[in-house]
């Protein structure tokens, strides 16, 4: 097939997009399929070989069988690119426009989980209507102070103490107007990636406990060599680990996604497992955590990348 990636961005993620539409281009290729890159600008404008892209609604994309959107972010990642594909009616990888956006705010998605009965981190949001200080110093310390919808760990802050608060919340005002404060939780950082598009078949890939070699997974442990080690699978009791992926499973269908997902969780060692957050446009660099825990679950990076461009054409656009 003829495939368009989209790459870049004019989110704060923009350098990251670029290294996974470089490596989902080559996956894809290795795969068989033709593969035209599409860069988008930090301003937006969209280019491919060196020439602006015109888009028309119900025109397609540059004659691209399907769209792999590897955006990570605002203006790729929440709902408005897919909104984009849409409109110009052209099969796409990943979440719809609902699915995308809820995801990709903190703060709607523990809403929905914490409706559905979902085991969670706790968390505040920052609302002047409340006494959010004085609900965020009953979580106890530390605590994390987040933008809703931001990810690559851009904008947070870990809080030691109250008086610090404050100045993490402006801190993230800077990149969202909606703010989030999580708890701490006890015991490893846990991942589990998801593929498909029907519920009742889902495949969930092995959990990945993530090994970081730093104070937290802040921007540099995740993207820079040496900055964290996935062990696969997570050194949890059987029972665990299969609760963490039918947990991933049921988020998945919760949030209506499709496609892929990776899904973050704690858990503790024969005790709790608690929900972080779900990325719908996971990280597709060489050491992204996605596509090694399907390596890890044996699915190559070109078959991953060729599954979902499947699963893409197969669900079509839009709500047929």
């Amino acid at each position: 097939m003829r495939v368009a990636v989209l790459a870049g961005g004019r989110s704060s993620e923009h350098e990251v997009s670029l290294r996974s539409g470089a490596s989902v281009a080559r996956g894809l290729e290795q795969a068989g399929h033709e593969v035209l890159t599409v860069t988008i600008g930090r301003s937006g404008e969209w280019r491919a070989g060196g020439e602006p892209v015109m888009l028309e609604p119900g025109g397609g994309l540059l004659g691209a069988d399907a769209v792999f959107p590897a955006l990570h972010g605002p203006f790729g990642e929440d709902g408005s690119v897919q909104g984009l594909l849409e409109q110009l009616d052209v099969p796409y990888v990943g979440s719809d426009v609902l699915a995308s956006a809820t995801c990709m705010d903190k703060l709607t998605l523990k809403r929905l989980c914490a409706e559905a009965g979902v085991p969670q981190v706790e968390f505040v949001a920052v609302d002047p209507r409340r006494p959010w200080r004085e609900e965020c110093a009953a979580l106890g310390l530390p605590l994390w102070v987040k933008p809703s919808r931001l990810g690559s760990s851009v904008g947070i802050t870990r809080v030691e103490r109250l008086e610090q608060l404050d100045a993490a919340v402006e801190m993230a005002l800077r990149h969202d107007p909606r703010v989030i404060v999580e708890a701490s939780a006890p015991g490893l950082e846990v991942e589990c990636s998801v593929l498909g598009n029907d519920p009742d078949a889902l495949e969930t890939s092995q959990p990945g406990q993530l090994a970081v070699n730093a104070d937290w997974y802040d921007y540099e442990a995740k993207y820079e060599a040496g900055g964290m080690d996935l062990i696969v699978p997570a050194p949890l009791p059987d029972e665990q680990l299969a609760r963490i992926r039918a947990l991933a499973a049921d988020i998945f269908t919760l949030a209506g996604c499709a496609g892929l997902a990776r899904c973050d969780f704690f858990a503790d060692p024969g005790g709790d497992v608690l929900v972080n957050e779900i990325n719908t446009m996971p990280g597709f660099t060489p050491s992204s955590m996605f596509p090694r825990m399907w390596a890890a679950t044996g699915v190559s990076y070109p078959q991953l990348v060729d599954r979902l461009l499947q699963d893409a054409v197969r669900r079509g656009t839009g709500l047929r």
